[in-house]
């Protein structure tokens, strides 16, 4: 993923530009078609924009089904419709291959403080105090993933979803958004310590307080992973002041896709100038010790998204 915002105009133009890979192309909770536009408008929401238009390309072997194309389509043409934006140019070409497709889709966004004022949220803006939020369970898309890859028969579904809801929600609640990211690729442990090594702070969240739903937890332990490295395609976190964090949590609260929002941690105090390019998150563990979170190196789970 690419993001871009202009320096005119208090960053008015918003652009965020990402490819997708997925495979299988159609997985329970949604497909490559729904993931291209959710991505997307979800990277123009995190940087404080209103979502207004995408642009889309289409990369098809030969062999894809139509039938199977005409299905994505709609469901990237009902998910932009639901997401409030409007496809408004794409391209499509078609190489040798065995029925594969992979979409791109570029976002455009408006600042909302252009529109309302509201100061964009950066991942250098965390602050001591403040309290880390995370919109629901963690690890579905990745465990639904390997499990369609893997001939798994079982209940997980993709959160594949828009986040518009929420933000908006936040934003009107009154609350003081200090950093917001969606929580994809590497997973939670990934995007806080970008979070932490950026703002130069310190991150300490409760293992007691994330949640994950018992079906992925079974799922992790039968395969070895961990929930906090998982991707995921419809979670985000904010991080807020601490005497903003219940208002925040009830607007999360008030839709389905944060139903099981919940705050797991705080802010805790700037990193010395040593260690400030590094970062630092550690948890509480529920034996009642501490261990550090680094970011996830390596692959991880290819073609997730």
């Amino acid at each position: 993923m690419l993001a871009f915002s202009s320096a005119d105009d208090a960053g008015a133009v918003v652009v965020s530009t990402d490819s997708f890979v997925v495979t299988p192309i159609e997985f329970a909770g949604g497909d490559i078609g729904k993931l291209s536009v959710c991505g997307t408008v979800n990277d123009v929401l995190m940087m404080g924009a209103h979502p207004k238009y995408l642009t889309c390309g289409f990369i098809l072997e030969e062999g894809l089904e139509t039938v199977q194309l005409d299905k994505i389509a709609s469901s990237m043409a009902k998910t932009a419709s639901a997401a409030g934006v409007q496809v408004v140019a794409g391209d499509t070409k078609v190489i040798s291959g065995s029925g594969g497709l992979f979409i791109n889709t570029t976002g455009i966004g408006v600042s909302r403080k252009l529109i309302d004022g509201h100061e964009p949220p950066s991942a250098a803006h965390a602050m001591p105090g403040d309290a880390v939020i995370v919109s629901g369970n963690l690890g579905d898309h990745h465990a639904c993933i390997l499990s369609a890859r893997m001939g798994i028969g079982n209940g997980i579904k993709s959160d594949c979803a828009v986040l518009s809801e929420i933000v908006d929600a936040l934003y009107a609640s009154g609350v003081g958004i200090h950093t917001m990211r969606d929580v994809t690729r590497g997973g939670l442990a990934t995007v806080l310590n970008e979070i932490s090594a950026a703002s130069g702070v310190r991150i300490e969240l409760s293992d007691e307080l994330i949640p994950v739903d018992p079906e992925v937890r079974a799922f992790c332990g039968v395969m070895g992973l961990d929930p906090l490295y998982m991707g995921n395609e419809g979670k985000m976190i904010a991080i807020v002041p601490a005497e903003d964090a219940a208002r925040a949590l009830e607007a999360m609260r008030s839709f389905e896709i944060g139903k099981n929002a919940g705050i797991i941690g705080s802010v805790t105090d700037d990193l010395t100038s040593d260690n400030r390019q590094n970062g630092f998150v550690t948890i509480r563990t529920k034996i009642g010790g501490t261990r550090r979170i680094d970011m996830l190196f390596g692959e991880g789970l290819p073609r997730i998204c």
